[in-house]
């Protein structure tokens, strides 16, 4: 059987252009190509229920929830079981020939969505040359194939997010869907492509805003807050991950037991929403972004839920304390089942606890956050008056993600040669490389406003628009705003897509472009948007501030 992969969908990608012996992430060639062949299956039943929707017919939302989980279980570092992953696939066919059957017209299907194999087919069919990136033989074609298809695996997360806290948009699920099945369409050219591109753009500000609307009402609009990041003297449960649900339930079953509860890396958010402040068991924030968990989650002593990605594959001294849900997995660890709208079973987990030592403090103090765009609006006046008296030069918004790579350090070493005039607006877990640096403030305004999640970059763009109006500006590219994002992954790429439609230009993305963009598609999006890459930390603070940065 064949031991080749190919992927490039994250910023770590080999050589900065595939992964072709194993993942950087952790992924072997067999879930690779697990995973390729569900994307293959989930674009199948998409052409499908595309073609339902054609012929005025309705598509029942758990069919929509399957599309989504299906993608974001191949986000980067969410899901190496290949069974599970297998299982997924079988679901996918078996829902795809229920909807064949619906179907008044099946001409112009492609083989994604009739063919049916089974179980013991699956590997040959994921190693065949229908099925990956490689199956898109035109560079530029595949290319923008695969940046919308990463921009749907980001908006689908977003979508999963808001489908736990039981809201759903049908118009969301069915572009999702029309644009899995555009990408099988090879009588789109590059402009078709490049088109929805942007359509992918438009979609993810509406998930985004689905899933603020989601949180926000489930939790409350997040405020100012200080967050513990010392330890306490029980036993506690480290959550990892995106999913407040999750850790919404498990804080209300840990209740009264004597186990504490800790966020790590893009849990952090969860500790400025007002609801989550009742539980006094809500410890702290535990660590620092997800690529340090190795040397973290084995100082924790506790067990670990990790509710999405980013999983790093785990070292023995803790794999049994390591658990998942939702579409995160790993072979070997347990995972925790339970549908939308069911109350997940945590005592499992929670029993391990209460076993484990405490944490071990590995280190102390505090960070601030919680400003999300209600928290800013309230504090748009003493926002506006430090602009126009000068106290505020510009505002930089270095939003993303955080990784591995040595040369991620520029971010650290940017924040800390910033003008003293000068506010970062961040979301993401790209904070770990600054959120504990002792920047200051201005005029009592922190000179880091972290709004939240990479899922609160929708913060940011209302932000920018709220101060568009405030200033009468006609233009968001006239704010004094600088735009220099960290990547990793591919919700990172539909923040991008998104920023795109709203007509932001001169992003500045890093530490390198993308593998996935072809020279010419990069040189589309050079030409027509102002995207850059980085350059050195003096070279750029003088290309955003001038030669008196």
């Amino acid at each position: 059987m064949c031991d080749k992969m190919f992927c490039y969908q994250c910023q770590e990608t080999a050589r900065g252009t595939g992964c072709t012996v194993s993942g950087v992430c952790g992924k072997k060639p067999d879930v690779a190509r697990m995973q390729d062949l569900l994307i293959y299956v989930t674009k199948g039943l998409s052409c499908v229920t595309t073609k339902l929707r054609e012929e005025g017919k309705a598509v029942k939302g758990d069919v929509n929830h399957l599309v989504t989980v299906n993608l974001f279980t191949t986000i980067t570092n969410a899901n190496f079981d290949k069974d599970a992953i297998a299982d997924r696939v079988a679901k996918t066919l078996a829902v795809k020939e229920e909807l064949l059957q619906q179907l008044t017209d099946r001409s112009g299907l492609p083989d994604a969505a009739l063919w049916n194999g089974g179980r013991s087919e699956y590997e040959e069919k994921a190693a065949s040359d229908k099925v990956g990136v490689l199956a898109t033989e035109n560079e530029d074609i595949r290319s923008l194939r695969e940046l919308i298809t990463y921009g749907l695996k980001g908006l689908a997360a977003y979508s999963k997010h808001a489908n736990a806290l039981l809201q759903d948009n049908e118009e969301i699920d069915a572009f999702i869907q029309k644009a899995l099945a555009k990408t099988l369409d090879d009588s789109l050219t590059v402009d078709d492509l490049v088109a929805l591109t942007l359509e992918t753009g438009k979609y993810g500000v509406d998930g985004m805003a689905l899933l603020d609307a989601a949180n926000t009402g489930a939790y409350g609009n997040p405020e100012v807050t200080t967050v513990d990041i010392g330890v306490r003297s029980n036993p506690g449960i480290l959550v990892s991950g995106h999913d407040l649900k999750d850790l919404e339930q498990l804080l209300e079953q840990t209740e009264g037991t004597g186990v504490d509860v800790y966020t790590h890396s893009e849990m952090l958010p969860a500790h400025y929403y007002p609801a989550f402040k009742k539980y006094k068991h809500f410890a702290g924030n535990y660590g620092n972004a997800w690529w340090k968990q190795k040397e973290e989650f084995a100082s924790f002593n506790g067990p670990i839920l990790m509710t999405t990605n980013c999983i790093v594959p785990p070292a023995d001294s803790y794999k049994d304390r390591l658990w998942t849900t939702g579409a995160a997995g790993y072979p070997g660890c347990r995972h925790i089942d339970g549908a939308y709208g069911e109350v997940k079973d945590f005592s499992a987990i929670i029993e391990q606890a209460k076993t484990c030592q405490p944490p071990k403090e590995i280190e102390t103090g505090s960070i601030v956050g919680g400003f999300a765009h209600e928290q800013v609006f309230a504090l748009a006046d003493k926002v506006v008056d430090a602009v126009k008296s000068g106290a505020i030069r510009k505002f930089v918004v270095m939003a993303g993600c955080d990784g591995r790579m040595k040369s991620r350090e520029y971010y650290t070493e940017f924040a800390k040669k910033l003008p003293k005039d000068v506010v970062i607006l961040t979301a993401g877990c790209a904070k770990y490389k600054y959120n504990k640096l002792n920047l200051g403030d201005i005029n009592g305004i922190p000179r880091v406003l972290d709004a939240g999640q990479c899922n609160d970059s929708y913060s940011l763009a209302l932000i920018a628009l709220k101060l568009k109006e405030i200033f009468g500006l006609d233009d968001i590219n006239d704010l004094p705003i600088a735009f220099n994002i960290a990547w990793y992954e591919q919700k990172a790429v539909i923040v991008l897509l998104a920023l795109l439609y709203l007509g932001v230009k001169n992003i500045h993305l890093g530490p390198t472009l993308p593998g996935f963009l072809s020279p010419n598609v990069a040189k589309v999006l050079v030409d027509n948007f102002g995207i850059a890459g980085i350059g050195t930390v003096d070279d750029d603070l003088k290309l955003f501030f001038g030669e008196n940065a």
